[in-house]
């Protein structure tokens, strides 16, 4: 029992030093869910229900953002070791809110997806997200509008535009999530986006995205040119201005 013991501590040294020394550079990701549990298990051989955990939730972020009590069915793992993984997790989501509320500006959309996927991915049910931003593209705030079912969310320009105001924003970024796990867009997708960029520009708001989260990906609207082209047409069509 002693040798196993020292076994143990041996191998969480290692880990510990080899973290200290390079980083997670090199570290397989079972061995990084097994690093934060043993943050709250000073005993317990954690690398089996590393492993499982990895297995059962596919992804390093899938286990990160896994709720608790499923975490806890995985044999091995309970409501104590589980810390280290929600703390983590809970670290890193305050992280980036705050790059977000301190103005930090969004240069692109890989920017925007890095914070927005710890938010929307793995959502059971759509949610719709408005992230207001200052004259100098400065984030003043971000909010979560609608909320819809399994397929589509109900979206209001009425309502995005009263955000917007009540916010002082010079512009906006949209975002939700597809809870299938493919970001392609759907028509509705495209209709809607239409709608907000026209209602935006009658209030003299610019939206610069509208982002798809997915399961591991995203499709970005102004990377592959729709909100340029709406713009242009909305001006051709003498649209958008009050």
């Amino acid at each position: 029992m002693k040798s196993g013991d020292d076994h143990r501590r041996g191998h969480r040294r290692r880990l510990r030093e080899k973290f200290l020394s390079s980083g997670l550079a090199g570290f397989h990701d079972y061995e990084v869910i097994e690093l934060l549990l043993t943050m709250a298990t000073p005993r317990k051989d954690c690398k089996g229900p590393a492993k499982a955990a990895l297995a059962r939730f596919k992804t390093l972020p899938g286990v990160l953002e896994a709720p608790t009590e499923e975490l806890c069915a995985i044999e091995g793992i309970g409501p104590t070791n589980v810390f280290g993984i929600k703390l983590i997790k809970a670290v890193a989501d305050r992280c980036l809110a705050q790059k977000l509320a301190d103005g930090t500006p969004l240069n692109n959309s890989r920017d925007l997806y890095d914070y927005l996927r710890l938010t929307l991915r793995d959502k059971s049910r759509e949610e719709f997200k408005a992230v207001f931003l200052d004259a100098k593209n400065r984030v003043i705030a971000s909010e979560t509008l609608f909320t819809g079912t399994l397929t589509a969310s109900a979206v209001y320009p009425r309502e995005v535009i009263s955000a917007a105001l009540r916010h002082h924003a010079a512009a906006v970024i949209f975002a939700h999530n597809h809870p299938s796990g493919d970001p392609q867009p759907s028509e509705e997708d495209v209709a809607i986006t239409r709608q907000l960029v026209q209602a935006c520009a009658v209030m003299d708001i610019t939206v610069h995205e509208h982002l798809v989260i997915g399961a591991n990906s995203y499709f970005s609207f102004a990377d592959q040119g729709y909100i340029s082209a709406i713009r242009r047409d909305i001006a051709s069509r003498g649209e958008g201005h009050p």
